[in-house]
């Protein structure tokens, strides 16, 4: 019996782009823009970018030219230190390794997050424990909400936190904690 491919299991859509800079999807058979294979990529469908003239590959430099737009356009998620990390690795001895690492760090990242979002979607599924878990986890999106963009009074000197930090790291313990004793307890139920 013959499974049917998945949008993310079919062949890689050829996306031609041309000397004018007009990406050309295939499939469509219509032009497209850069947000578009975002969103494809965001969706885990499959592309691959050829130079319309010479047949080359050049969906490395797509895919970079994306991200840079993205990093432009609001809240950066490529540190300053991690980018100067990385240009540091370009030509030294373990160059060759970087890419492996970088993906299986990715990875394992988007597993880590996968399984947090099962374990969230099953507290809030049912039981007697689900809005106990509901109300912690709107305190603690709320906490961090409050956080964002908050300064400190103080100046920041090296290795010492601002009273406002200080605040943020005891409340953000005080929700770990309740965090793990409201998963002890689900995990007591299951």
């Amino acid at each position: 019996m013959a499974k049917s491919k998945t949008a993310n299991e079919s062949e890689p859509v050829v996306i031609k782009k041309y000397a004018n800079r007009r990406l050309y999807n295939t499939e469509t058979s219509s032009y497209i823009t850069l947000d578009l294979l975002s969103q494809m990529t965001r969706e885990g469908r499959e592309f691959t970018v050829v130079d319309a003239k010479s047949g080359e590959d050049i969906t490395h430099n797509v895919l970079t030219q994306i991200i840079m737009e993205e990093e432009q356009r609001g809240e950066n998620m490529l540190p300053v230190n991690f980018l100067r990390q990385l240009i540091s690795m370009y030509g030294d001895s373990m160059q060759s390794m970087v890419p492996q690492y970088l993906e299986a760090s990715m990875d394992a990242f988007r597993k880590n997050q996968l399984q947090f979002q099962e374990a969230m979607q099953g507290a809030f599924g049912g039981g007697p424990l689900a809005e106990i878990a509901k109300r912690n986890m709107q305190m603690f999106e709320a906490a961090t909400s409050a956080f964002k963009g908050a300064g400190g009074l103080m100046p920041n000197v090296p290795g010492m936190a601002t009273p406002a930090e200080a605040e943020k790291d005891d409340e953000i313990a005080v929700l770990k904690a309740q965090l793990a004793a409201l998963n002890a307890k689900i995990d007591k139920l299951g």
